[in-house]
């Protein structure tokens, strides 16, 4: 059982098992010394397992304080820290950890160019009308799309590591996961070990990732409303067997389009937005689905380390809320199934982020007010990307 509650049978001290060691020396070769522990955790013995140090003894406060007291000089030794209680003992287990990358990220490299891949045929299958098994040596011309693409995903994910590696939090680089869907990817992804140090540390990893990716979006967006849109071939226009897609423009990339006085909008149907501009639309929609303030979401970090344990109150209903869109939009507005599935999608994902529950931190004093205003603009910025009907089939 881990720390935090006591076992029906407490834990009893056992002078027996102490190990020799100093009042000020330690019975280990690593970790703090032992007499920095004993100020909030009586040692009466020692171990190791594989690589992890085990401390067993009794805790003078309650766990969730001692693991917050002692986490601080185990980090500074390399070392997350928990508390276990094993045999009816308390016992503290310090893991080992390092930030930063080691060796070369081989897994890392494989996925994001399967994902240029990816991203390269579904970009000019899908918005540059290029067959790429007709022609594949002219699918290299959907590379503008592909930069799109990657580049909001990747500043997105890059502005979390950065923040990561800042408050000494344990990070892989992105991992790109290439699907071929309408835009090639399911996105990009890093994974975070060990907890968080305080609401600062979760905060600002949390809130960097969304406005980081936003500042890409603006400028992928400004740049695709600059370049000429695409004609569809009349061929494929005069198709009755064709599948038309539409996109549902969120008020944020509107209002980019009327501050650049660039048309979003056109009456021919052979005509659409440059493919850079979809980029944008990506960035924007991972916005909005990352900022949804459930688990462990870039919404749940930052609305966590705000409001504190109220979070999950909140994650529980996001879920519900969600259903209640797609509902909303398929038995009131009458939009086919395809148009809403996404929401029933992200309420059953939410679900289960919501039963996961969202990052603890280890010190879980109150943030400062300028960084909850900021998480406060977050959000407002999140709610300008967000659109009912992302993406709908009509014809």
């Amino acid at each position: 059982m881990d720390g935090g509650e006591r076992s029906d049978s407490s834990p009893t001290r056992d002078p027996g098992h102490r190990p020799a060691f100093g009042a000020s020396g330690t019975a280990l070769e690593s970790g703090p010394p032992i007499d920095r522990i004993e100020s909030t955790f009586l040692v009466y013995g020692t171990d190791r397992e594989g690589e992890d140090l085990l401390y067993y003894g009794e805790p003078l406060a309650k766990p969730a304080v001692v693991v917050r007291e002692l986490w601080p000089a185990f980090r500074s030794e390399g070392y997350e820290l928990r508390m276990a209680v094993r045999n009816g003992r308390y016992v503290l287990v310090a893991e080992p950890t390092s930030v930063g990358v080691d060796g070369i990220p081989w897994t890392n490299l494989f996925l994001f160019v399967a994902t240029i891949c990816s991203t390269l045929f579904v970009g000019a299958w899908w918005w540059y009308y290029i067959d790429p098994f007709a022609n594949p040596g002219e699918v290299w011309r959907a590379w503008p799309f592909t930069a799109a693409i990657l580049g909001v995903l990747g500043v997105h994910e890059l502005g979390h590591y950065v923040l990561s590696r800042y408050h000494d939090v344990d990070a892989s680089l992105p991992y790109f996961i290439p699907v071929p869907t309408l835009i090639g990817t399911m996105g990009a992804v890093i994974k975070m070990k060990g907890r968080m140090p305080n609401r600062k540390a979760l905060f600002d990893i949390g809130v960097a990732g969304p406005l980081a990716g936003l500042v890409a979006t603006g400028v992928v967006t400004v740049i695709g409303l600059h370049l000429p849109p695409v004609v569809a071939p009349e061929s494929l226009v005069q198709d009755p067997n064709a599948v038309e897609y539409q996109l549902g423009f969120p008020p944020l990339l509107e209002a980019i389009a009327a501050v650049v006085d660039q048309p979003l909008y056109t009456d021919d149907p052979r005509r659409s937005v440059n493919p850079v501009v979809i980029g944008g639309w990506v960035g924007m929609l991972v916005t909005f689905l990352n900022l949804i303030p459930v688990g462990q979401l870039d919404g749940g970090h930052i609305l966590r380390a705000m409001i504190g344990s109220v979070q999950e109150t909140i994650g529980a209903l996001v879920p519900g809320a969600l259903f209640a869109l797609a509902a909303y939009l398929y038995y009131v507005r009458g939009h086919g199934g395809n148009a809403v599935s996404i929401w029933v999608v992200w309420g059953l994902l939410t679900t289960i982020a919501a039963s996961i529950g969202p990052a603890q931190p280890v010190d879980d004093r109150r943030l400062d007010p300028w960084r909850i205003l900021l998480g406060v603009v977050t959000f407002g910025l999140g709610a300008l990307c967000f659109m009912p009907v992302p993406i709908a089939i009509v014809g």
